[in-house]
């Protein structure tokens, strides 16, 4: 927990809402960041702060997300509003951060989506379209002007992906993984038609939004910017669509485990929406999809290593060979790039 009677000495410094009553409520937490709902007089706030078991290098973590959506305030780009930060550790003994508090539900907080869109497959597409638009906007964010220029390295962002995660796997690797090699093999000697930096989440899909509540579905806030960096925004497309079904009419469509995809767009609609909205082409896609198949298979091979007697990482096993595997498919497959 919190220290509350510090927390509010540093915030009656930082003149928010000082000298009112301070209450807080635990929302949520793991192994990298806890959130806390903070109510002070008329401010509404959460707070984001690595636990204390946390490794050191999240306390720059949380500097950098803090960074992002500070920049973000004034753009078109959904997020949660910047209000102050905190790199003292004599405060709570973490650097954390205040962001304002998002009205809004996330899919990853819901059993099934919430009503209209549990019912109603026309509505549900808003979701999905609104998803890629949050990344569409994001990418078009002028991110020299904002101050990030030194945010991330974007000269050279495709020609260090392979050698940096076969670097990452080799660290931790403790069995094969087929197709690993046939797909590094295959991006080291492909790239994008095109490529133009810009803002990317890293990590973009439907756990890391947030929607308001009602219909017409509109995207209240991109959250959880671990990973954001100045790079090739589409990756975050990529992201997006690796997962995405062929056929969102099928009664098992379930392109993301924890979501039903019923009444979603076509893969094929969605990258034309993307398209439109970002001024971006998209006929290197598979490019990105190969790119993101390949990479989160590497990056969730790091928890089935460690998963020990953890079930939930222990399951991440068979989808890690699967998702390897589909990235040397259609690497193998592809006309992209011939």
């Amino acid at each position: 927990m919190i220290d509350v009677d510090r927390l509010a000495t540093w915030m009656d410094d930082q003149g928010l809402a000082a000298g009112e009553p301070l209450e807080h409520a635990f929302v949520s937490g793991g192994t990298q960041n806890e959130i806390y709902e903070i109510r002070r007089g008329a401010l509404h706030a959460a707070l984001r702060i690595p636990p204390p078991s946390a490794p050191a290098s999240r306390d720059e973590g949380i500097l950098r997300e803090w960074r992002i959506i500070d920049a973000l305030d004034g753009t078109d780009v959904p997020h949660t509003p910047a209000i102050a930060a905190c790199d003292d550790p004599g405060v709570l003994g973490r650097t954390f951060y205040l962001m304002g508090y998002v009205e809004g539900w996330s899919p990853m907080n819901t059993d099934g989506w919430p009503a209209p869109f549990d019912t109603d497959l026309e509505a549900r597409k808003g979701l999905a379209y609104q998803l890629v638009e949050g990344i569409a906007l994001l990418g078009n964010v002028d991110w020299r002007a904002r101050g990030l220029a030194d945010l991330g390295r974007p000269d050279g962002f495709h020609e260090r992906q392979v050698e940096r995660w076969s670097g990452f796997l080799a660290r931790i690797r403790g069995r094969e993984l087929p197709g690993f090699d046939e797909a590094a093999t295959w991006l080291r000697h492909h790239r994008p038609l095109d490529f133009v930096p810009g803002l990317m989440h890293g990590d973009y899909q439907f756990a890391n939004v947030m929607y308001r509540h009602g219909s017409p579905a509109q995207l209240a806030a991109i959250v959880d910017w671990e990973m954001g960096t100045v790079g090739d925004p589409k990756l975050d497309l990529g992201w997006v669509v690796q997962s995405w079904p062929d056929d969102t009419s099928a009664a098992d469509a379930s392109g993301a485990s924890y979501v039903d995809m019923r009444g979603m767009p076509s893969r094929t609609q969605l990258l034309a929406y993307y398209a439109a909205a970002s001024g971006r082409q998209v006929d290197d896609i598979d490019y990105y999809v190969v790119l993101a198949k390949w990479k989160l298979a590497v990056v969730l091979e790091q928890g089935y290593q460690r998963a020990s007697a953890d079930e939930k990482l222990q399951a991440f096993g068979p989808f890690v060979l699967r998702l390897m595997q589909e990235a040397a498919d259609l690497a193998e497959s592809t006309r992209y790039g011939r």
